[in-house]
């Protein structure tokens, strides 16, 4: 009888475990079934409410597309220097501008922002005010009298120049103008009144000197300015030899002593 006992644990021990791997392989199937069906019920909800789900996903789209715009500012109209961030100026972004007048002080610019169709009117914060001028100065270049009527002649009311920014000072920025010609490419103003001899170099205001800002802008200014001294422009005009002789002549004591005498008699 003690052997009979022994015989029948395997048995039972077997059908113990046999039961387990059934009841385990229904709870599985039982769970990859729930998986399935809650799967299946996502893919009708959105094939029933395919509308819905594509407005959705636009909708999140714009969203990120204006968080991302009012962090970077893109599409942002400055109405003062004071309003562009410290960032702009540090890594001299470019931005467009139209010039409204040309003063003793320098430009006076209206900042275009980018303009995206939908967003640009829901991101105004100066919907109905009136427009607001910025105080341009060209970075690193002292006009003439004669180059501010020169300025004055070839910016057209509302002429859209790029200013790529170089320092602030109070309510006044310092920048590199550029004008453009066409579609193709554009010239530097800074440059061209140095090369027709209608100012001269000044001192960069707000660059570092020694920095490689400070060398990289010194080096291009000094050069436009050298062409009009080698060509004699502007205000590098050199007289001619006649021109000269009859001033030294005029101004010798001896012709201005028989001139006195010669008035006299």
């Amino acid at each position: 009888m003690h052997q009979e006992n022994v015989n029948n644990m395997p048995e039972s021990s077997r059908e113990t475990e046999t039961d387990e791997r059934v009841t385990g392989r229904q709870q599985r199937d039982h769970g990859n079934h729930s998986s399935h069906n809650i799967v299946a019920l996502i893919s009708q909800f959105a094939d029933d409410n395919l509308t819905l789900v594509r407005n959705i996903s636009t909708g999140l789209a714009v969203a990120g597309v204006i968080v991302i715009a009012r962090s970077i500012k893109l599409i942002t109209k400055f109405h003062a220097a004071s309003e562009i961030p410290a960032r702009f100026i540090e890594r001299n972004i470019s931005l467009r501008g139209k010039v409204h007048s040309v003063t003793e002080r320098g430009l006076e610019v209206e900042h275009v922002p980018i303009y995206l169709p939908v967003l640009s009117p829901l991101l105004s914060k100066h919907k109905g005010v009136c427009t607001s001028l910025m105080l341009v100065h060209l970075a690193g270049v002292e006009l003439t009298p004669e180059g501010r009527v020169w300025l004055q002649k070839n910016l057209a009311p509302a002429q859209t120049v790029w200013l790529k920014l170089i320092s602030r000072e109070d309510n006044m920025l310092h920048c590199l103008v550029s004008q453009s010609r066409g579609l193709m490419w554009s010239y530097c103003l800074s440059e061209k009144v140095l090369m027709l001899g209608l100012a001269r170099t000044a001192p960069l205001v707000g660059v570092l000197p020694g920095s490689r800002l400070y060398w990289r802008l010194h080096k291009r200014l000094h050069r436009a300015e050298v062409k009009a001294e080698r060509k004699g422009r502007g205000l590098w005009k050199q007289d001619s030899l006649w021109e000269r002789a009859s001033k030294a002549v005029r101004d010798n004591p001896l012709f201005r002593l028989m001139r006195r005498i010669f008035k006299r008699s």
